[in-house]
């Protein structure tokens, strides 16, 4: 069906003429006729009858009336919508981020985006890395923050900082306070881990194969907060450095001197490849570029 067709039939017949219903839209009365005529002819079905009072309505042209009043209300809905969406007066984000910056990087960026546009709901999904980026692909999610590398094939990223994983312990650990100690010594200690498929863990298993080491952790947590309550009860764990900065400060945590290795990974912001973004999703990017990018934990 022709949906200009169906304008200018609806308009005669909101209208009650053909006359009246073109004067609505700026058309020409001759105009106005041949494009309803030509309606009929592709429904194969009368939709007016001409009197002498002017036209009617036939059984048919009811119920195309009816239709054509919820189409192009809808179409007025999604107008309106689309113009609250482009002025960020409306609107949903779904953001998921890896533990390390969704609980210390995000928050107060979350909290400026609120504050500027009130009217988008976002919400934000706290997982590890491969998971984010898996949700992102099954387009559960509108942008992703991860820790580690990017799969530049599958997804679009920018890079907004870097942090580094350090090996860390109770002061109350025989290493802490102790000479700067090999990535080996560390190797034969009992350490703590995150679990498969956490960035954290896949970097430092990155890193000890590097120096021809196997990362074998004794015991292996889905949460940093609970390898950081371990750590108390004896063991090394190796942790992002942001997520274990209020206890380096206050002393109850101590970073261990480890000569050979330095652990390095970039914190990154990635978006399905190809995929165009929304005024909400673009406003956020926006702002995390313009307050994330150079973020260094050194």
């Amino acid at each position: 069906m022709n949906l200009h067709h169906l304008r200018v039939f609806h308009a005669a017949a909101a209208a009650g003429g053909i006359t009246a219903g073109a004067e609505r839209l700026n058309i020409s009365q001759p105009a106005a006729s041949r494009e309803i005529r030509d309606l009929e002819a592709r429904l194969k079905i009368g939709l007016l009858d001409r009197t002498s009072r002017g036209m009617a309505l036939t059984e048919a042209g009811r119920i195309l009336y009816s239709y054509a009043e919820r189409i192009f209300a809808l179409e007025r809905a999604a107008e309106a919508e689309l113009r609250e969406l482009a002025g960020l007066t409306a609107g949903q984000l779904t953001i998921g981020a890896s533990n390390t910056i969704g609980n210390h990087l995000l928050p107060p960026l979350l909290a400026a985006f609120h504050a500027s546009h009130p009217a988008i709901e976002v919400t934000l999904l706290i997982s590890n890395s491969e998971e984010v980026a898996a949700r992102l692909l099954e387009e559960r999610l509108t942008i992703g923050f991860i820790e580690g590398p990017v799969d530049h094939a599958q997804f679009d990223g920018d890079l907004i900082g870097r942090d580094h994983i350090v090996a860390v312990a109770s002061p109350s650990h025989p290493l802490a306070g102790a000479e700067p100690v090999s990535a080996a010594d560390l190797a034969d200690r009992r350490t703590f881990a995150r679990e498969p498929g956490s960035g954290t863990r896949a970097n430092v298993e990155h890193a000890y194969a590097g120096l021809g080491l196997v990362f074998r952790p004794a015991l292996t947590v889905g949460s940093a907060e609970a390898l950081k309550n371990l750590l108390l009860a004896g063991g090394i764990a190796w942790l992002p450095r942001l997520s274990v900065l209020p206890e380096l400060r206050a002393g109850r945590l101590v970073e261990l001197a480890v000569a050979d290795l330095t652990i390095e990974r970039p914190l990154t912001m990635i978006r399905r490849r190809g995929r165009s973004s929304s005024p909400a999703a673009a406003a956020f990017l926006a702002l995390a570029r313009q307050s994330l990018q150079g973020r260094d934990t050194d």
